[in-house]
């Protein structure tokens, strides 16, 4: 969502006994906004800030929380760029003897974060900021002091900046994890990160950087028995995608730890016979998601199209309900999803398909589904409007770079007039266009009770 400031002011000050504020990618505001909130909002137990674009004026927003304010049990800063007040995020920590959830930011040094865990050692989910400093100096010796003390903590993530050679000291935490996430820490290394994972024998979530590799993930395999959630993102260095891992790793990883029953795994390369295998190594799977860095290739080794290693996870995954598909693909994919994802509920489709019987297939088979996001394929007005009541027991439908003319979004808007259908054209030819043949650039279809929207800008057209 795009949130102002006024937004954020009005809701501190229409209704100071709010408890949870949690933003989500969301924008436009400023941290004049989260102020506002500190201020007014005295019995606030859970603020939490998840990949949002926040425009830092100040710097004194912690400062805001009054004095009485010892509600806090969740606070996550840890998207926020600018710098922060210390002396201010420490008196709040001080007097909040409820608080579990600490997420910081890089602005928050060391030594601070020493004196944080000094003050709270009863936290359970930890989010460091900058990890850097001298493993020779009393700040170093005195954090490692405070992390032993910590001993509730099951929940480690953050590392935002980080050098290697304070790594050791996490590891009395290590032993008691269950979650570690990693994914915004690439400054620590592929001998460095398996190191740490031998130390976590009980984690059931991991959020890593493909730079693990397929070897650091078959340290993963024969150390994480518990693990339950895995998400292997791609590291990208000067915009460019770099990753390490292969089916090798999806492979181990499926055959040594087997509650799994999350994954999202981007890779460079994907075969049927590892798709296949993980199929049969984890029958469990609730969501699987698998991106390659070229969303079009074949199978590695045959060349052939992927369609029958996913076939393999829909049909031995029988309560499966997401699933994102990638590499080369065609309809018969989708025959497989139709016939055999019973419980399916959402499915993301990039790149992907030969004609409109893909989507046609999806949307007669999958009763339970609630979204479909579909990009770059080959669905055009055909698929789109064969069940239109489908749609009604839907949440949305995405379609963008498809095959989906202007003149097939009016139609379905005419006859679905519960439905809200928008027509997303940030190009300004495509904007003056009034030819009904033109191919809409995004349309997005959701379920309104209050009907179309009035706030839409420019480029959003609500049919």
């Amino acid at each position: 969502m795009v949130l102002s400031d006024d937004t954020l002011d009005l809701l501190a000050h229409s209704f100071p006994s709010f408890k949870s504020l949690v933003l989500v990618s969301c924008e436009g505001f400023t941290t004049d906004g989260l102020a506002a909130i500190a201020a007014n909002c005295r019995s606030l137990r859970e603020l939490d800030l998840q990949e949002n674009e926040v425009e830092d004026r100040r710097g004194q927003w912690l400062s805001c929380f009054p004095d009485s304010c010892t509600s806090l049990v969740s606070l996550n800063f840890a998207c926020l760029k600018g710098e922060v007040n210390l002396a201010a995020l420490e008196r709040l920590v001080a007097r909040c003897p409820n608080l579990r959830s600490l997420r910081l930011n890089h602005a928050v040094p060391l030594d601070a974060l020493q004196r944080i865990l000094a003050q709270a050692p009863h936290l359970v989910d930890l989010g460091t900021g900058s990890f850097v400093h001298d493993p020779d100096s009393e700040t170093y010796h005195k954090l490692k002091n405070a992390i032993q003390n910590c001993t509730s903590i099951r929940s480690l993530s953050g590392f935002l900046e980080v050098a290697s050679r304070c790594l050791p000291s996490i590891y009395p935490l290590c032993s008691s994890l269950t979650s570690l996430n990693l994914s915004y820490a690439p400054g620590i290394y592929s001998n460095e990160l398996v190191n740490l994972i031998r130390h976590c024998k009980k984690l059931e979530r991991l959020w890593i950087l493909d730079t693990i590799g397929d070897k650091g993930l078959g340290v993963v395999a024969s150390t994480c028995k518990e693990l339950q959630e895995l998400r292997v993102f791609p590291f990208y260095a000067h915009g460019v995608g770099y990753t390490a891992v292969t089916e090798e790793g999806l492979v181990a990883v499926s055959a040594g730890c087997p509650k799994l029953n999350s994954i999202l795994y981007f890779c460079q390369q994907m075969t049927n016979a590892a798709l296949i295998t993980v199929a049969k190594n984890c029958p469990n799977f609730i969501r699987f998601r698998l991106c390659t860095l070229n969303p079009t290739v074949p199978d590695a080794v045959t060349q052939l199209p992927l369609d029958e290693g996913f076939g393999a996870i829909v049909q031995s995954c029988k309560g499966l309900k997401r699933l994102s598909v990638s590499g080369l693909l065609t309809d018969q994919v989708f025959l497989y999803i139709g016939m055999y994802a019973e419980q399916l509920e959402m499915l993301s489709i990039a790149f992907a398909g030969e004609s409109d019987k893909g989507m046609l297939y999806v949307l007669n088979g999958c009763k339970k589904l609630k979204k479909l996001e579909i990009r770059d394929s080959p669905f055009g007005d055909v698929a789109l409007l064969a069940d239109m009541g489908k749609y009604e027991t839907m949440r949305s439908l995405w379609m963008s770079s498809c095959e989906v003319t202007l003149e097939a979004c009016k139609k379905l808007a005419t006859k679905m007039p519960r439905l809200n259908v928008e027509i997303i054209n940030e190009n300004e030819q495509m904007e003056a266009s009034t030819d009904d043949k033109q191919k809409v650039e995004k349309m997005y279809l959701y379920r309104t009770l209050v009907g179309p929207r009035r706030d839409a800008p420019a480029f959003v057209w609500t049919l």
